[in-house]
């Protein structure tokens, strides 16, 4: 195969790949905590023959999350919580521990705070917040203290947001940490509130524009590349 079109084929590849995470932000536009995702490209050299020349071919497999906050909304709810500034809450899932920014939860039959997935929300020592049994008022601080009726009972854990590039976007919001956080000090929780999504529609669909026709001007070359082997086949083959 033509070298040119070695390269134009891993560039169409990222592409199409951009353009799937670009469809998946405008679809969770409206999703609780959801961060919005970005495809990173990178060049890297393949050899061609023992005299050192090389061809550049395009790698779009890099993932870039944005942690920038969303806006919040009210909601009143007594186990609504959402983070005023940087860090993540926990959650326990089957998998391991998950980082998440939506911060939707209930308890379940044993009085644990858990998410609508099921998975328990974690205090500052990584163990499952439990509410008693019976209690008239719950109020969560700032610091994440939970007070049952005046009486504190468990704290809220916020972890530190580890580096982008060690972050794996799981289903929905979570995200796998790729190693141990540590709890962030000084972060402030809001209770009543939800954090909402990151992703600007409007940003997007203007990005997705762009893929398209990149994407569309790169298959433009493809076929004429095709073409014009096709003919040269044809010519040297009379």
């Amino acid at each position: 195969m033509d070298n040119a079109i070695y390269a134009a084929l891993t560039r169409q590849s990222g592409l199409m790949r951009e353009m799937h995470t670009v469809a998946n932000n405008i679809a969770n536009a409206n999703t609780t905590g959801f961060r919005r995702e970005g495809v990173v490209f990178s060049e890297y050299m393949v050899p061609l023959d023992r005299r050192g020349e090389t061809l550049a071919m395009a790698n779009g497999r890099g993932r870039m999350i944005d942690l920038g906050p969303g806006g919040m909304t009210q909601t009143n709810g007594q186990f609504d919580l959402a983070i005023d500034g940087e860090g993540f809450l926990m959650v326990q899932t089957p998998q391991g521990n998950r980082l998440t920014r939506a911060g939707a939860f209930m308890t379940n039959a044993e009085g644990e705070l858990v998410n609508p997935d099921g998975h328990q929300l974690l205090d500052d020592g990584a163990a499952p917040i439990v509410i008693p049994a019976g209690v008239g008022s719950i109020g969560i601080g700032a610091d994440g203290t939970i007070s049952a009726d005046g009486n504190p009972v468990g704290r809220v854990g916020v972890f530190a947001s580890p580096d982008p590039a060690r972050l794996r976007h799981e289903a929905g919001t979570l995200f796998d940490p790729g190693g141990a956080v540590d709890p962030l000090e000084g972060a402030v929780l809001r209770q009543g509130f939800l954090e909402d999504s990151n992703v600007d529609p409007v940003q997007e669909i203007a990005r997705m524009i762009e893929v398209q026709r990149a994407y569309q001007l790169g298959q433009s070359f493809l076929d004429q590349e095709d073409q014009r082997i096709r003919q040269t086949i044809t010519s040297l083959t009379r």
